[in-house]
């Protein structure tokens, strides 16, 4: 499987994409405008160019601390 996942769900510009899982686990934390998009993994699946991908929904968006 590869180590990389399909973004379901939140902004836009962020639906759908392909990102790396680093490192594998249950949650991605991504930098976006000013904050941060967390995405859970689901036991749902995608074959794609690049493999195998396991398709992580949207969950929440967190501020950046100051």
């Amino acid at each position: 499987m590869a180590n990389k996942a399909r973004l379901e769900g939140g902004p836009d510009d962020l639906r759908g994409q392909v990102v790396p899982i680093t490192p594998p686990g249950q949650e991605l934390k991504i930098p976006h405008r000013g904050g941060y998009e967390h995405f859970k993994a689901t036991t749902r699946h995608e074959d794609a160019p690049e493999g195998r991908l396991t398709v992580y929904e949207w969950w929440e968006r967190t501020e950046v601390a100051e």
